[in-house]
């Protein structure tokens, strides 16, 4: 029986740590044993065994070190190390890595160890911070120095924040780590929009494969919610952590030009920030209750993503499994998700347009898009379908190293 060993910064919550459980399954129904190493932050339950990588002060010091020095992904070695001896005990067949940024991970030690084994290694690339000096994202500043190298990085000061610039020297780590490992990775980006940005990187030359992610369409459908007239027409928004990136200043400058009758929910929200929002806006904590995001986003007239950094959020394609018609910004992935007759995409920071577009869906009525919402997830993006693409690569890889 082949053995899976995923590798991602969360287990089971948040957007990644959804994708690795959904693989999880899907290569258990093929017949694989199936690990997961993971941060001590985000840690919620999974069908894998699992492997905690340090503790959350190890992860304390290592944001120290990252943010004093700019050296993020270069601290916790001794419990990388120990990560190492374990996968060793595993002896896995395909490692697969997600998010290795997130102050728990030396990647160094983990790049120089997958260079010295025979062991395919899969990277599913969920933003762009592993062929950048720095950052994550780079559009909303239009920052395009990591074609050739990074200097004077623009977003040192966002994530992962630091205080210093060593983006030239991390660039340069970056490239010379992963071109090591040229023949033995493939580069999975899970957008079209992504996929365009490794091309144009150092990572060009290796293995790229597109695989967009997916959502559980049996968890994520259309219900009945009681007790809800629909006489108060509700825009939703979700987000693990909400910031001006991701449109939180646009949704309360949104509130003063929508009518009265229009209320916007925003799931995801601190206590401080809940706090502050104006009249006619709901704010509702982060939730780990699928069933509660299931009925917010059944019962919503439309979602909105007003973000200014995305590469393909999950979150557009649980609205749209539910029935619900998504409004986003021209960012990144976000627009691959959504077509004409399951919602509108807007440019950014046009907040007419978007008021137009929300009024559009809100006049049009939400079954009017509906049955096509549920269509499109249900052909494209039903994560059974899209995740049984990585076994088919798991099995090719495979194949090719017999």
């Amino acid at each position: 029986m082949p053995k899976l060993l995923q590798i991602d910064s969360c287990l089971g919550v948040l957007s990644t740590g959804k994708i690795t459980e959904g693989i999880g399954s899907v290569a258990r129904m093929n017949g694989w044993e199936t690990y997961i190493a993971h941060s001590a932050r985000y840690v919620g339950t999974s069908d894998m065994v699992s492997y905690q990588i340090g503790s959350k002060c190890s992860e304390y010091l290592h944001y120290a070190k990252s943010l004093l020095f700019d050296k993020h992904g270069l601290g916790s070695s001794l419990q990388t190390r120990k990560l190492i001896r374990w996968i060793d005990g595993v002896n896995p067949d395909i490692i697969h890595l997600h998010c290795v940024h997130g102050y728990y991970l030396n990647y160094r030690i983990l790049f120089e160890y997958l260079k010295s084994t025979n062991i395919p290694v899969v990277w599913t690339f969920h933003d762009c911070w592993s062929f950048t000096g720095h950052c994550a994202h780079f559009v909303n500043v239009g920052c395009m120095k990591w074609k050739t190298e990074c200097f004077q990085c623009p977003l040192k000061h966002a994530y992962p924040k630091a205080l210093v610039d060593n983006s030239t020297r991390n660039f340069k780590l970056k490239k010379y780590l992963l071109g090591g490992l040229q023949g033995n990775l493939t580069i999975v980006p899970v957008s079209n929009w992504l996929q365009g940005y490794v091309k144009d990187s150092f990572l060009q030359q290796n293995n790229i494969v597109t695989i967009h992610n997916g959502v559980d369409t049996t968890t994520f459908k259309q219900i009945e919610v009681l007790g809800y007239n629909g006489s108060t027409k509700t825009i939703l928004g979700v987000a693990s952590v909400w910031t001006k990136t991701k449109g939180l200043d646009d949704f309360i400058l949104l509130r003063e030009m929508l009518p009265a009758d229009v209320e916007i929910k925003l799931v995801g929200l601190t206590k401080e920030q809940i706090a502050s929002l104006p009249s006619g806006v709901i704010g509702i904590e982060r939730t780990h209750c699928v069933e509660d995001l299931v009925k917010l986003y059944s019962e919503a007239e439309v979602f909105v993503n007003p973000t200014y950094a995305d590469t393909f959020p999950t979150v557009n394609l649980e609205s749209l499994a539910c029935g619900t018609p998504v409004i986003t910004y021209r960012t990144g992935g976000s627009p691959e998700a959504v077509t004409s007759e399951t919602g509108i995409v807007v440019e950014q920071g046009n907040l007419e347009s978007l008021k137009v577009a929300i009024m559009t869906v809100l006049n049009n009525g939400k079954e009017y898009y509906s049955q096509a919402c549920r269509q499109r997830v249900e052909e494209y993006f039903d994560k059974n379908k899209c995740f049984q693409r990585y076994i088919d690569l798991y099995e090719d890889l495979l194949t090719r190293r017999e």
